[in-house]
C-alpha cells in the first residue's frame, strides 16, 4: 500500500498564502508536484467545494481541508506548518497546522480506515504538539505513520523533536489548555451511546468520535460511539443501546437506522460541536438521562418527539420543509428516468409510437417486426422499424418508471415522519392517489385521480398514523411483529379508509379544477402563470416552493406524455425547467462580467454554476444566496420570472421533466427555448450586478439572515 504521506508532501513554516483558498490550492499543488495527483485543478476544486459547505478549521490552531476527488487515485496527505497563520473559520483563531486529506472518489475501506485514524489523532494535544515541534519533514512523516499504523518509509532513526518554532509556540500555548485528569468510570453514572457522521465521512466523523470518547473518559462515563463514515460502519450492539441512558447524535446527515435508538433521551448537534465542546455535550447527555421531560428519539410513547434528522429544536416550519423535501428527493429519480425515457422513445419512434406499431413491437423481437407507417414517424429522428422498436421499448420502460413517482412521493413523505415503518403504507397511499378516480359529481361528470396532491396528503396521513402506532406499548413477544406486520397493516387500513371515504373526493375535485384551469389558460393568463412559476423556482432554489412548482409541472408531463405540443401542461414544464436553469447561470455570468463584486469562493462556485444551471440544477445558486440573500434572491427571481413569461408567450413546450439544455430533442420551439433562457439569464445577471453595485453589502445585512 503506498505511503499516504512522504517527505515531499510536507512543508514546515511555509507561507502558502493569505487566505484558506490560497492555502488549499497550494496544498493541492504540493500533491501534484509529488506526483500524487492526476488532476491538480480537480483536487483543489473538490476541496474548495467541501470547504464551502462548512469551514474545516478546528480549535487549537488546526485546519483539515479534505475531500473525495477524482483528481487523486491513492489516499494522500499533504501537511503544512503555516507561517504566517491563516484563518480557516475556527472559533479560537487562525490555524498554524494544515492537513489536506485527499481520498480517491472510489477509495477502498482499508485506505479510509487509515484516514480515520489520522482524524482521531488530530484532536489529541500530544500529537499536534509533536507536529509543532518537528524540525524536519521526516519527523512529521514518522509521527503520522505512527498514528495511522503505517510503516515509516525508511528505517533510519529520527532525531529527537526540536523545540517548537518561536512563531508557533505562542499560538499553541493560547490554543490549548490541559485536560482535566481522567476519572475511572463510575457505576452510578449512566452509560452513553453516540453516532457521528459528516457528509464526506473522512475527517469530522472520526474526530467527533474521538473527542466524545475523550470527554466521556474525563467525566468517568462509559461511552460507545458508532462512526457512520466512509470507512464503513459497525452498528452498536442492541444490548449496548438498550443499556444506555442517553444518545448523542453529532451528525450533519441523516442517522442510519435511527429507529434503533427509539425512546432514548437525545442530544443532537452538527458534527463540529463535539470537536469544539465535547465536555458540555457529555454533561448535557448525562443530565437528559435522568430527565423525564428531555427530548427523545422518536419511537417511544410519552417522549418528546425529535422527528427525522433535525433535532430537538426543529421548528414546525423546518419540520414541514424536511418532510416535503425528503419525499421529493426520492421522487425525482423516478421522474427523471421515466420522463427522459419517454422523451427518447419519441426521438426514436415518433409521437405515434404509443399506437398499434408500438403495441406490436413491444411483444416481438427486432427480427420479426411489422411494417411501419411512415406517417407515424414524422417526429422521429430515425425513420426505420429498428429504431421504432427501440422507441416502443423505451416508452414502456419509461412509462413504468414514471408510474412510481406518485407512490414514491407519498412513501418517502411517510418515511420522513415515521421512519421505516411508514414506507409501506406510504407507498400504498401513493398508489391510491394515482388510481383513485371514478367519482361522479352532481352533474354525472367523473373526477380525476388525486395525483401528487393526494400523494402529499396520503403520505402525511400514513406517516402520522404509523408514528402513532409505533408508540404503542406492546408485550415483548409482539415487538418483533410490529414493524413487519402490525404497523403496515393497521396504517394501510386506517389511512386507506380516510383517503377513500373522506379525502378522495375533495382532492379529486381540486385536481379537476386545477386541470380545467390550466386547459383554459391562454394569452396573458398563461404569461402570468409563467411569471408565478418563475418566481417560485428562484425564491428558495430547491426548497419547498421550488419543489411544489416542479412537482406540479412533472405530474402534468406524465399525464400529457402523448399530447400535442400545444398542451398547456407541456408548456408549464418548459417554463418551470427554464426558470430553474436561470439562477445558477445568471450568477455564473455575473462573476465573469464583474468578478470584483464576488469573493474567491463565489467565483469558484460560479465556474460550477454554468454546468449546474445547464443541467437544470437550481441548487447551484444556493452558495451565492446564502452569502448575500438580500441582493441575490430578488435579482434571480426577476430573471426567472422573465424567462417563465417568455416561455409561455412563445409557446415553448417540453416532454422531458428534467435535463435542461441536454434534452433539446424533447423541446417544441427550440429557438424560443434558448431565447427565453438567454434573456432571463441576462436580466438576472444585470440585476445582481446592479444590486451589488448600487447597494454594497455590509456585515449587518448578511448577518440578518445568517
Amino acid at each position: 500500500m503506498p505511503q499516504m504521506i512522504t517527505e515531499d508532501l510536507v512543508r514546515l513554516d511555509a507561507d502558502l498564502g493569505s487566505d484558506k483558498h490560497e492555502v488549499i490550492r497550494a496544498l493541492a499543488g504540493i500533491v501534484g508536484d509529488a506526483g500524487r495527483a492526476t488532476d491538480v485543478t480537480q483536487l483543489a476544486d473538490d476541496a474548495l467545494a467541501r470547504e464551502a459547505t462548512a469551514a474545516t478549521g478546528l480549535n487549537g490552531g488546526i485546519a483539515i481541508p479534505h475531500c473525495r476527488s477524482a483528481g487523486v487515485d491513492t489516499p494522500t496527505l499533504a501537511f503544512a506548518r503555516l507561517s504566517p497563520t491563516v484563518d480557516f473559520g475556527a472559533k479560537d483563531g487562525p490555524a498554524d497546522l494544515a492537513f489536506l486529506i485527499a481520498a480517491p472518489a472510489g477509495g477502498d475501506a482499508s485506505h479510509l480506515k487509515l484516514l480515520a485514524k489520522l482524524a482521531r489523532a488530530l484532536v489529541k494535544k500530544e500529537f499536534t504538539d509533536s507536529l509543532r515541534a518537528a524540525s524536519t519533514p521526516a519527523q512529521v512523516v514518522d509521527l503520522v505513520a505512527g498514528v495511522v499504523g503505517e510503516e515509516p518509509p525508511t528505517a533510519a532513526p529520527t532525531a529527537a523533536p526540536a523545540p517548537p518554532p518561536a512563531a508557533a509556540a505562542p499560538a499553541a500555548e493560547a490554543a490549548h489548555t490541559p485536560p482535566p485528569p481522567a476519572a475511572a468510570p463510575s457505576g452510578d453514572k449512566p452509560s452513553l451511546v453516540a453516532v457521528t457522521a459528516c457528509p464526506t465521512g473522512i475527517a469530522h466523523t472520526y474526530m467527533a468520535a474521538e473527542a466524545l470518547e475523550a470527554a466521556a473518559e474525563r467525566a468517568g462515563i462509559t461511552m460507545h460511539v458508532e462512526t457512520q463514515g466512509s470507512a464503513g460502519s459497525t452498528p452498536l450492539p442492541r444490548e449496548t443501546i438498550a443499556a444506555a441512558g442517553a444518545v448523542i447524535f453529532a451528525v450533519d446527515v441523516g442517522v442510519r437506522d435511527r429507529a434503533r435508538f427509539g425512546g432514548k433521551p437525545v442530544v443532537q448537534s452538527g458534527v463540529k460541536r463535539p470537536i469544539d465542546d465535547a465536555d458540555a455535550m457529555i454533561a448535557e447527555a448525562v443530565r437528559y438521562a435522568s430527565d423525564p421531560n428531555a427530548p427523545r428519539v422518536e419511537g417511544a410513547a410519552g417522549g418528546a418527539d425529535v422527528g427525522g434528522s433535525a433535532g430537538a429544536a426543529e421548528s414546525w416550519g423546518g419540520r414541514v420543509r424536511r418532510i416535503l423535501m425528503t419525499g421529493v428527493s426520492y421522487m425525482i429519480p423516478f421522474v427523471a428516468a421515466g420522463g427522459l425515457l419517454i422523451a427518447l422513445s419519441f426521438l426514436f419512434g415518433g409521437y405515434e409510437i404509443v399506437g398499434p406499431f408500438g403495441e406490436i413491437a413491444a411483444h416481438n423481437s427486432i427480427f420479426n417486426l411489422p411494417d411501419v407507417d411512415a406517417s407515424g414517424l414524422e417526429h422521429a429522428l430515425f425513420g426505420s422499424s429498428f429504431f421504432a422498436y427501440l422507441g416502443a421499448i423505451f416508452f414502456i420502460i419509461g412509462k413504468t418508471a414514471f408510474a412510481f413517482f406518485v407512490p414514491a412521493l407519498a412513501g418517502y413523505i411517510a418515511y420522513a415522519i415515521a421512519d421505516r415503518p411508514g414506507i409501506a403504507p406510504g407507498f400504498v397511499m401513493g398508489g391510491l392517489a394515482a388510481n383513485i378516480g371514478g367519482f361522479v359529481d352532481a352533474d354525472g361528470n367523473g373526477l380525476p385521480a388525486t395525483g401528487f396532491l393526494g400523494a402529499i396528503v396520503g403520505g402525511v396521513l400514513a406517516g402520522i398514523i404509523a408514528k402513532w402506532i409505533t408508540g404503542w406499548k406492546v408485550p415483548t413477544w409482539a415487538r418483533g411483529l410490529m414493524p413487519v406486520l402490525v404497523i403496515p397493516l393497521l396504517t394501510s387500513i386506517l389511512a386507506g379508509l380516510v383517503m377513500l371515504v373522506v379525502l378522495g373526493r375533495p382532492i379529486s375535485w381540486l385536481m379537476d379544477k386545477l386541470t380545467n384551469g390550466l386547459n383554459d389558460m391562454s394569452g396573458s393568463s398563461a404569461v402570468l402563470l409563467g411569471i408565478v412559476l418563475g418566481l417560485m423556482m428562484a425564491f428558495d432554489m430547491g426548497g419547498p416552493l421550488n419543489k411544489v412548482a416542479y412537482s406540479f409541472a412533472a405530474a402534468g408531463v406524465g399525464a400529457a406524455a402523448t399530447a400535442a405540443p400545444d398542451d398547456p401542461r407541456l408548456k408549464i414544464m418548459a417554463a418551470v425547467m427554464l426558470a430553474g436553469m436561470v439562477p445558477p447561470i445568471a450568477l455564473a455570468l455575473a462573476t465573469v462580467v464583474r468578478p470584483h463584486l464576488f469573493n474567491v469562493p463565489e467565483r469558484e462556485n460560479g465556474k460550477a454554476g454554468w454546468l449546474l444551471g445547464a443541467s437544470f440544477i437550481t441548487e447551484g445558486a444556493i452558495p451565492f444566496a446564502a452569502a448575500d440573500p438580500l441582493r441575490v434572491i430578488p435579482s434571480i427571481m426577476i430573471g426567472s420570472a422573465v424567462t417563465g413569461a417568455l416561455s409561455e408567450a412563445l409557446d415553448v413546450a417540453v416532454r422531458a421533466p428534467h435535463g435542461g439544455i441536454f434534452v433539446l430533442f424533447a423541446v417544441h420551439n427550440v429557438f424560443g427555448y434558448i431565447f427565453a433562457l438567454v434573456v432571463g439569464v441576462a436580466v438576472g445577471a444585470v440585476a445582481v450586478i446592479a444590486a451589488k453595485t448600487i447597494w454594497p453589502a455590509n456585515d449587518e445585512d448578511i448577518a440578518v439572515l445568517a
